[in-house]
């Protein structure tokens, strides 16, 4: 079993990559080789007993993804894109890395003739506008940003290649990661880990939309365990439809500052310094929020209980030496 992530120097592809290391097997055969792709190339996995290869691969360039894909990667986790605020204010840059990128690596994967297994990262931006809540499997797609659009298109691709037989697709839409760990990129919903991860650092972040603001999250921690889920689910028992949402709970980021405090005690609540921005809250709020992922609960998917859960899987796998009180707010 070959595995390549593409993406594989991001955040979700660096411990997608050390997970993977770890358990050693997917879909049912034992890992041999893992191959970690990205536009820079990507740090390795520390201690992995499986040889891992770091490769340079720009995924808008069909000559640079044919010589990063070869036939015989089983399973393809397709991650690489650029984010929804940077896709928004650079439109070519967004329809060359995530429409045609996406097709250059699906147009790469037919080529080989070998069907592998491709994983997908869409997004919920695939759904806005005017349709009616809730939003279910059967729900329409309707983006309003072009991130959203030119991840709505790669879905399309996705089902019509894995319709012909030349790969066996799966897809993904990903509620907001957080809590992140790293720096602030140029993603609309950035802020939604950096109002807590700065402020658990001990330093000030700004929120850029009021405190009722609802959204949709998942953990790190549980997007990594739903992606090999993904990767492994039997194809007929996907359907025709391959897309799908991934599980995430909807809440507000007064509930997000309430579960780090919570955790974290009251401290680092005060270092959040609220500053309405209006560019910000206008992609944010063609968002939609009240989503039913019932299709991949169904399959075995998962979302996290609590965000506070969310917040200790940050501190315990991203600020491993964090000083909190693990029994605070615990059950008696």
């Amino acid at each position: 079993m070959n595995v390549l992530i593409l993406g594989g120097a991001g955040v979700i592809g660096q411990k997608l990559g050390r997970a993977l290391a770890t358990l050693g097997r997917l879909r049912g055969k034992d890992i041999s080789r893992i191959a970690m792709a990205d536009i820079a190339v990507p740090d390795g996995i520390p201690g992995s007993e499986i040889p891992v290869d770091l490769l340079h691969c720009d995924i808008s360039d069909p000559k640079s993804v044919a010589s990063c894909i070869s036939s015989d990667f089983d399973v393809i986790f397709l991650l690489a894109a650029i984010v929804s605020g940077h896709a928004e204010m650079d439109f070519d840059a967004g329809m060359s890395i995530n429409m045609t990128g996406t097709l250059n690596v699906l147009e790469r994967a037919r080529s080989l003739g070998t069907r592998p297994v491709i994983v997908f990262s869409s997004s919920i931006a695939v759904y806005g506008g005017e349709v009616s809540d809730p939003i279910t499997d059967q729900t329409f797609l309707n983006p309003q940003t072009s991130y959203g659009a030119q991840k709505a298109i790669g879905e399309l691709l996705l089902n019509d290649y894995t319709r012909k037989g030349y790969i066996d697709g799966r897809g993904f839409r990903l509620p907001t990661i957080s809590v992140r760990p790293g720096k602030a990129n140029r993603a609309a919903s950035s802020f939604m880990s950096s109002i807590l991860r700065e402020p658990l650092n001990g330093q000030e972040a700004i929120c850029p939309v009021t405190d009722d603001f609802p959204h949709n999250y998942l953990s790190p921690r549980m997007c990594i365990d739903n992606l090999i889920r993904g990767a492994e689910l039997d194809s007929e028992k996907i359907g025709e439809n391959r897309c799908m949402m991934m599980p995430g709970r909807m809440w507000t980021i007064r509930e997000l500052i309430d579960a780090m405090t919570a955790v974290a005690g009251p401290e680092p609540a005060k270092l959040i310094r609220w500053e309405v921005q209006p560019e910000i809250r206008q992609i944010v709020k063609g968002w939609r929020f009240d989503l039913r992922p019932d299709k991949a609960l169904k399959l075995g998917l998962r979302a996290d209980e609590s965000f506070r859960d969310n917040i200790r899987y940050y501190l315990e796998d991203d600020q491993p030496f964090h000083n909190v009180d693990q029994t605070r707010d615990r059950p008696q």
